[in-house]
């Protein structure tokens, strides 16, 4: 025998590897076992890292390339919602990866880069979205795809996933980044780009040098004419596009400018890291000026009403008019605030309009951001996956697809 390893260890290793390739392997659940273990930490560059995530017991991911993960994190004894998108591909069904960036005062990108190490646990429920060229009547062979900074992991896990599959698609991805220094997923890239010649360009753009790297690349922002250098029959692709918020309406703005057939436009329809990046004061004042914003706006006159004309007694009965809207209180328990909410409004729409910030990031019920504790009183609520039925019957619910149908307290 080699090495210092005892037998006995080895035979159990070797078993182990031997589990997680054994057929029968249930779907990963997360109803049943919603806790991820950290197998892997990677630095993808000097702020970004990727954290490879896998079922405590053998179970395999079943998604789309481009869907995301909400994941539960305690921090400071409260637990936290982040949704991140998978960078990872279904082809390779045993992990699942999130590659995160550092923001600056961020509280949930710090304490993953500077808490997690294999071994650490999350929770975690998902997967879930539609921002996918897989899903189903999506026939293109062409695509273009366009990311900015952190936007590139649902693109990168789409790039990922045909090229495992030796799928024949026409790609070019187009990656905009500070500097060279700041391009995720470099090597890959380039790697797929070499396996696969005639089938998949990449084309980093920059818009500056890094400290003894200088760039001999496209240099600027993404515009028109370097999108025509870049792909000049872009007008003939299907595009995906994520990014900033920034950067995404810029591209939309110069697409239809350029008189680009929209349909065929995809972007992700809200922005996660836009979402943990934001410092809770300016995020009030913007949720603040939209509550002002609504107040300024002129309100319609109420429409007269004629009286009503005598009805034969041969003509049916007319139809029951619909239950006019009950507003409800709605109390904040740990900020003390109290706001007004209409039966036909959800609680997250009315607490934005009175300047009351909340978490939130996709408004469909999808990501659980806005998970929150019913203390009292109770709601209509319909979800499209972002709340498991334990945390249902635990009180919890999804302020941004529910609507009041008593008084509530809400443990926020």
């Amino acid at each position: 025998m080699s090495g210092g390893e005892p037998m006995d260890a080895r035979a159990r290793a070797a078993d182990s590897a031997a589990r997680l390739l054994a057929d029968g392997r249930p779907d990963w659940n997360p109803d049943v076992d919603d806790v991820l273990v950290v197998r892997a930490v990677r630095d993808e560059t000097h702020d970004v890292r990727t954290f490879v995530l896998a079922p405590r017991n053998p179970a395999r991911f079943r998604y789309l390339p481009g869907q995301f993960i909400t994941l539960d994190i305690e921090i400071g004894g409260e637990t936290i919602n982040r949704c991140y998108t998978l960078s990872s591909t279904p082809t390779r069904p045993d992990a699942v990866s999130i590659t995160v960036k550092r923001v600056p005062g961020g509280p949930v990108s710090n304490f993953l880069h500077d808490t997690l190490k294999p071994g650490s646990t999350l929770r975690a429920v998902g997967p879930m979205g539609d921002f996918s060229c897989f899903e189903p009547g999506n026939g293109a062979t062409r695509y273009l795809f366009l990311s900015g900074g952190s936007g590139i992991t649902p693109l990168m896990s789409m790039s990922r996933a045909f090229h495992d599959l030796a799928e024949p698609r026409d790609i070019v991805f187009v990656h905009a980044a500070r500097s060279p220094a700041d391009i995720i997923f470099r090597d890959e890239l380039e790697l797929m780009a070499r396996n696969q010649p005639g089938h998949f360009r990449f084309a980093p753009v920059c818009e500056t040098d890094s400290p003894m790297q200088p760039w001999h690349g496209l240099r600027g922002r993404l515009n028109l004419g370097l999108l025509n250098h870049i792909a000049p029959d872009y007008k003939e692709r299907e595009i995906f596009v994520c990014g900033p918020s920034p950067f995404m309406a810029a591209v939309r703005s110069m697409l239809k400018e350029a008189g680009f057939d929209m349909s065929r436009h995809h972007e992700e329809s809200f922005n996660f890291e836009e979402l943990a990046a934001a410092e809770p004061e300016v995020a009030a004042e913007v949720v603040v000026a939209e509550a002002k914003e609504a107040a300024r706006a002129p309100q319609p006159a109420p429409e007269a009403v004629p009286a009503p004309e005598p009805v034969p007694a041969s003509a049916p009965p007319a139809p029951e008019p619909a239950a006019p809207a009950v507003v409800y209180k709605v109390s904040f328990a740990k900020s003390g605030r109290t706001i007004e909410c209409s039966s036909d409004m959800f609680v997250l729409d009315a607490a934005r309009r009175a300047g009351v910030r909340l978490p939130s990031s996709c408004s469909k019920g999808l990501c659980g951001t806005c998970k929150s504790k019913l203390v009292s009183g109770e709601v209509e609520m319909k979800h499209q996956g972002g709340i498991r039925q334990r945390e249902i019957d635990a009180g919890m619910r999804l302020l941004c697809c529910s609507k009041p149908r008593s008084d509530l307290v809400v443990d926020r």
